[in-house]
């Protein structure tokens, strides 16, 4: 396996199994969320770092806050990573309060499109942001009704933080949804396609770049590795961008899951198949990303964890509704 790849594998599989025992009452998938944080940071977790941030966060919420909902460690570690978290809860905190004002719903998708706002724009930008976010999804909503949702509210900000043309953007993402949805396995959701669609605008895509995705997909296909899935497709726009020779991909891919499923506390009774996957792609990302000595074009927009950040967001708060879902159904 790549020393790099194994690097970022390593210090995530400590990460979380430091931080699994604290935070008892917290959800497993945030708190490897928030051990992901640091590992992409290339720093070991510190967890009384964490209980600082999320004291801070019950002290400055009300119990009924969104931020204190499923996501609250991974807010708590994010947090905890700045160099100031009291000032940058405060900014969140506004940032949701515009959200609101624009007319997006409370949640955790919300909270967590509030924090990277306020994490990645410029203070003076903020409100400009916001109402950017809002065109995205509007112009989005427009073209696909049926398969755009709250998941979507992280990837208008993504789209929002960069310097792309409201509509020009969306008439892109459409026209490459409509290409993907033909091409790829009838297993993924419109959603799922939708996000993959704008991972590819956000970085810049030209056909060639599509066209080598479609050829790694079937590469990994053939090497039982699927990632045209619902939750993790947008991870094969990156890759896509990637100029890596497919085959190694997928050999690092394979070397990457197999390495965690073999950890402690990632055991297939405790880590989904896709959720394994996206903590392989990243790693693998950020390794090809660091060798090159820059970002990939995707990275000039917005970070590669932001991705795994939204899509994890909408694995847990599915997998969440899911189960509350099953619960009243047994009542």
């Amino acid at each position: 396996m790549n020393n790099l790849i194994q690097e970022k594998l390593t210090n995530f599989t400590e990460n979380y199994l430091a931080i699994r025992s604290d935070f008892i009452w917290h959800d497993n998938m945030a708190k490897r969320l928030a051990a992901l944080c640091y590992a992409m940071e290339g720093k070991k977790i510190d967890t009384d770092a964490i209980r600082d941030s999320h004291t801070l966060m019950k002290d400055e919420l009300s119990v009924f806050s969104g931020f204190r909902g499923n996501l609250a460690i991974y807010i708590a570690a994010s947090l905890a990573l700045r160099d100031d978290p009291s000032q940058l809860l405060a900014d969140t905190l506004y940032v949701h309060d515009l959200l609101k004002e624009a007319k997006f719903w409370s949640g955790d998708y919300l909270s967590a499109t509030a924090f990277e706002i306020a994490a990645n724009a410029n203070k003076n930008d903020y409100e400009r942001t916001v109402n950017r976010t809002r065109e995205f999804y509007d112009e989005m909503k427009s073209y696909h009704r049926f398969h755009i949702g709250q998941d979507d509210y992280i990837f208008a900000a993504m789209m929002a933080l960069s310097d792309l043309d409201v509509h020009t953007a969306a008439l892109k993402t459409n026209q490459l949804f409509r290409e993907l949805k033909r091409e790829l396995s009838s297993f993924i959701s419109g959603g799922s396609v939708l996000n993959l669609a704008q991972m590819l605008v956000l970085g810049e895509s030209t056909e060639t770049c599509v066209d080598n995705m479609l050829r790694l997909n079937k590469v990994l296909r053939k090497r039982k590795v699927r990632l045209d899935k619902t939750y993790v497709a947008p991870s094969l726009g990156v890759l896509g961008i990637l100029q890596v020779d497919h085959n190694t991909l997928a050999d690092d891919l394979i070397s990457a899951r197999d390495y965690l499923r073999a950890q402690k506390g990632f055991g297939a009774m405790s880590v989904s198949t896709p959720e394994l996957m996206l903590y392989a792609v990243s790693s693998v990302i950020y390794a090809y990303a660091r060798a090159k000595g820059d970002m990939i074009r995707a990275g000039a927009v917005t970070s590669v964890t932001n991705l795994i950040i939204a899509q994890q967001v909408a694995m847990m708060v599915s997998i969440t509704a899911a189960s509350s879902a099953a619960a009243s159904g047994g009542c």
